[in-house]
């Protein structure tokens, strides 16, 4: 049985990559938050995939924030800091 109080989500911050300085909301899985995930998002008109590990946690107003850094070894397609400011709203 599960306790029907219990957070279902968590609160993303992107710190670096394409998507820096960006939020999102992901759901617990297991009752945990990803260790690590892909985005998929536009660049130059293609879709791409942005890998982020989490590097950090905390509480805030009751609510889990996990802070994600850009993973680009693991992306599919490498992106400078410049390119990153033209992206458009993320595909989850």
């Amino acid at each position: 049985m599960t306790d029907s109080t219990a957070p279902t989500g968590y609160t993303v911050e992107y710190v670096d990559g394409p998507l820096k300085g960006q939020i999102d909301t992901r759901l617990y899985v297991d009752g945990a938050y990803d260790k690590t995930f892909g985005v998929i998002a536009l660049v130059d008109g293609l879709e791409s995939n942005f890998e982020y590990t989490a590097v950090g946690e905390r509480e805030l107003n009751g609510q889990t924030h996990v802070s994600y850094s850009f993973d680009a070894a693991s992306s599919d397609s490498p992106v400078s800091d410049d390119n990153a400011q033209d992206l458009g709203e993320a595909l989850v």
